[in-house]
């Protein structure tokens, strides 16, 4: 009787032990005020880890992150460049949000960026004496618009076709249209004489400026703000999301899923064309390899953090906007290795992107072992 009580017992241990030591359980939605609650905690941890790293690096942290605030924002000029660097991230962002919305894994803002800014080239480099001003940057506008959206609508065209991998999709893409800006520099659009490059925009192909920083930033807010009613307000939208969270569900509600699919990846793919032009015409005054610089990875971060929230985007790229400008700095000050300054960026973004973690899942341990997360 004893050993046929003992099996129960027996079978039940062994089903304990093959069960994980740490399973990841997503938690209840968390009342606000404890999320960022969170949030300001892994911020303050972040600064502490950067102290500690500046430290070791034999600098005084206070005197560092005060002289990447300066770096920053402490002079009309610091302010202006800093500002040149949110527009591109902030409205690459936007672009990532409605394709993640619908959980279309878009890793290719970098290559429509690069589309965008091919397509306004072509007009600023071969049509600047045809036409005015005002209309030839209406026209390189809306060209960026239209390149950017073909590009980012064609991975979507296969997903809702064939069903293939967009995330592998949109990064190879990437690849062409940096192969295909390396062509043209060596190429049809080099420079007459020395290293392969493209020739500078003509005045009338460059954006004017307003408060001392190109009419671009005039452009992003529009963006923030049609994204933000297109996202909460819009039909549009709306089937954006459902796709997003079921596309049996989309289907079923008589939804036309690979259509959502297209349309939302044309304007998606549209604003990071936009920004292509906005880099192009209003930063740089030509198309190179780094007209895109990084902006539509980074971009990804920056969606993530903000929670898809157009708003919260806002601050977001300006946060990144100001830690690298503010980098650069303390690397001219202070002798800090470039590597070192992405470093502290790196930490901060970790944890940053860490705590969202632990505000949507909590960590269960096996019955038995010490803790619960």
């Amino acid at each position: 009787m004893t050993e046929k009580r003992a099996e129960p017992q027996t079978r039940h241990a062994a089903m304990e032990q093959k069960q994980p030591l740490v399973r990841i359980v997503r938690r209840p939605v968390m009342p606000l005020g404890q999320a960022w609650a969170i949030r300001g905690i892994a911020f303050l941890a972040a600064l502490l880890a950067g102290a500690l790293l500046i430290g070791l690096l034999g600098h005084n942290p206070f005197l560092v992150y005060a002289d990447m605030v300066v770096g920053a924002l402490g002079t009309r000029t610091s302010l202006i460049e800093t500002v040149k660097l949110t527009l591109p991230l902030l409205a690459a962002a936007l672009s990532v949000a409605l394709s993640f919305r619908m959980r279309f894994w878009n890793i290719g803002a970098e290559g429509q960026i690069l589309a965008g800014g091919i397509a306004a080239s072509y007009f600023a480099l071969f049509c600047y004496d045809m036409m005015p001003g005002w209309l030839l940057l209406i026209i390189m506008f809306l060209a960026a618009a239209v390149a950017g959206a073909l590009w980012g609508a064609l991975p979507a065209v296969f997903k809702a076709k064939w069903n293939t991998n967009e995330t592998l999709f949109t990064l190879m893409l990437n690849y062409v249209a940096l192969g295909l800006v390396k062509y043209l520099e060596a190429g049809p659009w080099k420079k007459p004489g020395g290293y392969p490059k493209i020739d500078m925009f003509e005045d009338v192909a460059r954006l004017p400026k307003l408060f001392g920083v190109h009419i671009g930033w005039l452009i992003t807010i529009a963006l923030v703000i049609l994204v933000a009613v297109y996202l909460r307000r819009s039909k549009h939208g709306y089937e954006a999301a459902v796709v997003g969270e079921s596309p049996d569900t989309a289907r079923y509600a008589g939804m036309n899923v690979g259509r959502v699919l297209v349309r939302t990846m044309l304007f998606a793919g549209a604003i990071a064309g936009i920004a292509g032009f906005m880099q192009v015409s209003g930063a740089d005054y030509t198309l190179h390899e780094g007209t895109a610089g990084g902006v539509g990875f980074t971009a990804i971060t920056v969606a993530w953090l903000a929670q898809l929230n157009p708003w919260g985007m806002v601050v977001v790229a300006a946060f990144l906007a100001l830690l690298d400008k503010g980098a650069n700095r303390i690397h001219t000050t202070f002798g800090v290795p470039a590597t070192a300054s992405d470093v502290l960026t790196g930490l901060i973004l970790f944890f940053m992107l860490g705590c969202e973690f632990f505000i949507n899942y909590r960590l269960v341990f096996r019955k038995g072992a010490k803790g619960r997360g």
